[in-house]
């Protein structure tokens, strides 16, 4: 048997792997359920695979070096993931798959150039395969059949449930995006709304729905850093942002809060987390997908808050909710995938699916969730319970 496959016959056993190359090896390993197929080239890039597989997964796969069944990407990685994080005790590469799927001083001016990489691409894209609004983060399924646009309002009014919003609050948005949740809650809970981004595009997109709806007064969008903002509001909210952040600027970005939150204030953190211990990104998303990006573990955010005045209200995990908004942004990205690889390149349509699919994968394994870090200066500032969450109107 060739070293590369004697490799994975060690190290697949929690399910099926159904391996193909295009010189004629056809082998399974493993048992069981879940099943996944793999169809390579050749076992020159399994060999490559696994003499680097920190990189070398998503770079074969960009190249078109292998191939999973259609819609089945996913299902492939994730496979892999459970399977490698069981061979951590034993040495294995593949074994850091999982933490490194997903070094970071990022400064004002790095900043900047960071998000242009990922948010500054073309609006179009982001229209195919988001939903409506343009969200751009962890949707919130709170009942079972919500489809994507439901899910992303729930998740707009979980949070606004969190802030204990009331008419005429002031509201700092700390990387809004397109202002999907800035124009929310300025439309329907009556507030005034900051929109700090450093994504021209993203400011660009949030003015002009803004105007289009009417919300011109109660919804302003900035392009700063939050470094770079002064001012005092009733309530903060940040939602996929922190991820950006940079680990020697964590107690910097809960002191910023602190000083911009008045005293009875609430502020919230809606951040990708680390369920282990601290990790370090993939060079292969910090090259193509999120440079400066980094994912972190919950021990790392409270960290970052112990080195603040704020206190820690309450947290809470949103554990599969991000793997079935990633499901949702696959399907439509496939479906718009032709004009996608027409208009940004085949590569490109490559390293945006494997992108998703490997994300996807990584919540779905249970390497990474969404927590919810509710702040305060006041630990008196919210309920005693969480039954005030769930008496919220629809929307």
């Amino acid at each position: 048997m060739k070293r590369e496959l004697a490799v994975l016959g060690r190290l697949i056993h929690a399910g099926t792997l159904d391996l193909e190359t295009a010189d004629g090896i056809h082998q399974r390993f493993g048992d069981g359920l879940p099943f996944a197929s793999w169809r390579l080239a050749g076992l020159r890039t399994l060999r490559r695979i696994l003499a680097d597989p920190d990189i070398e997964l998503g770079e074969s796969y960009t190249r078109g070096d292998w191939q999973a069944e259609p819609g089945h990407l996913a299902e492939l990685l994730t496979l892999l993931m459970r399977n490698a994080s069981e061979l951590a005790g034993h040495g294995g590469r593949l074994a850091r798959l999982p933490a490194l799927l997903w070094q970071q001083w990022n400064r004002v001016r790095a900043s900047y150039r960071n998000v242009a990489h990922h948010y500054d691409l073309d609006e179009w894209l982001f229209r195919r395969f988001l939903d409506a609004e343009m969200y751009y983060s962890c949707a919130y399924f709170a009942a079972p059949g919500l489809d994507l646009e439901a899910a992303q309002r729930a998740k707009a009014e979980h949070i606004a449930a969190k802030l204990r919003l009331m008419p005429g609050m002031r509201v700092l948005d700390i990387g809004c995006g397109w202002g999907s949740l800035a124009l929310h809650l300025a439309q329907h809970h009556n507030v005034t709304v900051t929109g700090l981004t450093l994504s021209i595009r993203q400011r660009e997109v949030a003015e002009r729905t803004a105007a289009e709806r009417g919300l011109a007064d109660r919804a302003r969008f900035i392009l700063q850093d939050y470094r770079e903002h002064e001012g005092r509001y009733d309530r903060i909210v940040s939602v996929g942002m922190f991820e950006h952040v940079g680990r020697p600027y964590y107690a910097t970005f809960f002191r910023r809060v602190a000083q911009g939150l008045e005293r009875g204030g609430v502020a919230l953190l809606h951040s990708i987390c680390r369920l282990g211990p601290p990790g370090v990104t993939n060079p292969w998303v910090r090259r193509y997908i999120f440079p400066g990006g980094y994912n972190p573990a919950l021990s790392e955010v409270m960290n970052g808050v112990e080195h603040s005045p704020l206190k820690v209200i309450d947290v809470e995990l949103l554990r599969q909710h991000y793997a079935l908004t990633l499901n949702a942004w696959q399907a439509r990205f496939q479906q718009h995938r032709a004009p996608i690889a027409e208009r940004m390149g085949e590569r490109f349509a490559r390293m945006w699916e494997f992108y998703l699919a490997a994300s996807e994968a990584a919540f779905a394994t249970g390497s990474l969730a969404v927590a919810q870090v509710q702040l305060a200066l006041d630990h008196q500032a919210v309920p005693l319970t969480r039954d005030y969450l769930y008496r919220q109107r629809a929307i």
